[in-house]
């Protein structure tokens, strides 16, 4: 493995030149080229066990709740009934696991393309795959986009947890995409996607953005900070077929116990409203989109 030199992995990438993360590896635990893409998981020193797909790093154990946790919870209290979600991506089982704690949510399809991440997942990361041993959920190894034509108006939340606008992922970030999500969104249904770093590609983030509005009545951008994340941060596209939706306000604000039955470590009613207070440079574009 060539991005692995002197005990440490190195996570350099076209997206964002210029710069790399390095944590350093104990033990290579799992390598393995799939179908799709290259999959790995190492120990770190300081880090747990990281999943890594093409070289990039999807999540690790230290840090990976405040993406799973954001990315659930900011639409699913945003809605006032989020009974049935689809998850597209997902494969490390993250998400998933912060859906089904969800009381409301009755049904959970996670469709992921690669089983070879699901199956290291469960293997070397069973914290984050605790989601795929749920009654709620319903499995579907296959092609996101094949699976939203094939079901229309079906869901209340679709979130994408997809990996970066190259390879596999680039056709998440367009606005056929998006088309297709609104059409398999319930009336009033929400979405959200990993929506890229606001340091980075504030450029796409615009993009987006601009596109969403032209299908949705409600759009927004939140973030969270993560450090194992390019530059540290990992931001969430919003979109509300519900003209009355308040993405900063929550319709839902779990309580204390709500939140500690639920073992919440990042998200909080609080940090929800938070996470779409942008800093001044991204807000002026973004006002712009």
């Amino acid at each position: 493995m060539d991005q692995i030199k002197d005990g440490w992995f190195t996570e350099s990438c076209a997206l964002w030149p210029g710069q790399a993360m390095s944590l350093q590896v104990e033990e290579v635990l799992y390598q393995k080229k799939s179908k799709f893409q290259d999959v790995m998981v190492f120990k770190s020193k300081t880090y747990g066990n990281v999943l890594v797909l093409d070289g990039v790093i999807q999540c690790t154990e230290r840090d990976e709740f405040a993406y799973q946790e954001m990315i659930a919870s900011l639409p699913l209290c945003s809605h006032p009934c989020p009974k049935k979600v689809l998850v597209i991506g997902g494969g490390d089982g993250g998400v998933l696991r912060e859906v089904v704690k969800h009381p409301l949510v009755e049904s959970v399809v996670l469709c992921e393309i690669d089983e070879d991440v699901i199956n290291a997942s469960k293997k070397y990361l069973p914290e984050m795959a605790k989601g795929f041993f749920s009654p709620k959920l319903t499995l579907h190894i296959g092609d996101g986009f094949e699976f939203m034509k094939e079901n229309q108006d079906a869901f209340d939340i679709i979130i994408t947890d997809s990996s970066d606008p190259v390879g596999p992922a680039e056709s998440l970030f367009k606005e056929s995409y998006y088309k297709l999500m609104k059409a398999a969104l319930r009336s009033g249904g929400i979405l959200c996607s990993q929506g890229e770093c606001q340091w980075l590609h504030l450029e796409l983030i615009k993009e987006m953005q601009t596109f969403c509005k032209t299908l949705f009545p409600v759009v927004d951008y939140a973030y969270t900070t993560i450090p194992t994340y390019p530059s540290g941060q990992i931001g969430f596209m919003l979109c509300s077929k519900n003209p009355e939706t308040n993405f900063r306000e929550p319709v839902k604000a779990l309580s204390k116990e709500e939140m500690e039955s639920m073992n919440l470590k990042y998200y909080n009613p609080e940090i929800h409203k938070a996470s779409f207070v942008l800093p001044e440079f991204a807000r002026k574009v973004l006002s712009e989109a």
